[in-house]
């Protein structure tokens, strides 16, 4: 069933993003952190419901990384855009997502069938990032003009081309054992 709570709140998150991009670009921070906050809790609820209910759907394990690199790549591009994040990190978060998903893509034309299956590393890459956008609005709100420190960067950076080089290793793997 597509039209359960979990996959609703899903929706809901892909229906928030508008809002966050617009106070971002208006430079509601405030408003950009709660609605931040509603995304992230939605995001942690969509999950447990899904699992507690047992409503997990092929539909929403598909819909919920997709509603998460939404999330993600528009923060990071706006905050790019607007000098919180380096234009190298940016670079990379999306270059591994565009691997990642042109890999996938390659793999179902391989072997006629899309395996969505996050991996470890890929979840904690999700959740520094998150937690790194989180700490920027945080800081703008509390009237920190200082920038992040170096280290998050490097951090995130480092966690997201492990995460990249994994899928690789793994999207190799698939696809060799599909051709033998």
């Amino acid at each position: 069933m597509i039209a359960n709570l979990p996959n609703i709140l899903t929706l809901a998150r892909i229906l928030l993003l508008p809002f966050f991009a617009v106070t971002i670009i208006y430079r509601e921070y405030k408003i950009a952190l709660l609605v931040f906050i509603l995304a992230s809790v939605t995001d942690l609820l969509d999950g447990l419901i899904a699992r507690i209910k047992k409503q997990v759907t092929y539909f929403g394990r598909i819909l919920d990384p997709v509603a998460d690199k939404f999330f993600l790549i528009t923060s990071f591009v706006l905050m790019s855009a607007y000098g919180f994040i380096p234009d190298w990190l940016t670079i990379i978060v999306i270059s591994k997502d565009v691997i990642v998903l042109t890999g996938s893509i390659i793999l179902y034309l391989v072997t006629n069938r899309l395996k969505i299956e996050p991996s470890f590393m890929g979840k904690i890459t999700s959740a520094s990032q998150f937690v790194l956008i989180g700490l920027i609005l945080l800081s703008l709100n509390i009237g920190e003009t200082s920038h992040m420190h170096i280290s998050l960067f490097i951090w995130v950076a480092v966690v997201t081309v492990i995460s990249g080089l994994h899928y690789i290793y793994k999207g190799l793997k698939i696809a060799n054992d599909e051709t033998e």
